[in-house]
């Protein structure tokens, strides 16, 4: 089974930072796009951010030119840095690893944006 364990959110004010990291338990390598999604209350899950195998990166409009998705393969892990945070931003984090497959899916790591 694959592992995915998110860490590094938490309470910051607005204008603040957070890097998140999600840590998989094989080689990153092995996937085809790791990427990063949220989900608010009562919103739906939507995609944040995504890093391919190739490298190329795509990312929904509300975060372009805030945060930056990147990867760490010696250590099997991916990066979320988000920074100008605001209070939109609230909500729990996920990492999701696809493989050829199926998607694995972390358990979120929550984010919360004071004003």
């Amino acid at each position: 089974q694959v592992q995915l364990v998110e860490s590094g959110g938490g309470l910051v004010q607005a204008g603040g930072s957070l890097r998140l990291s999600c840590a998989a338990s094989g080689s990153i390598l092995s996937f085809d796009v790791i990427g990063w999604y949220r989900q608010a209350p009562g919103k739906e899950r939507e995609l944040v951010a995504r890093i391919f195998s190739g490298g190329r990166t795509v990312y929904a409009e509300s975060v372009k030119g805030r945060f930056t998705i990147s990867r760490d393969n010696a250590k099997n892990t991916v990066y979320l840095q988000m920074n100008s945070l605001k209070p939109d931003d609230t909500a729990v984090y996920y990492c999701r690893a696809q493989s050829l497959f199926s998607p694995y899916w972390g358990q979120g790591t929550q984010v919360t944006v004071s004003s």
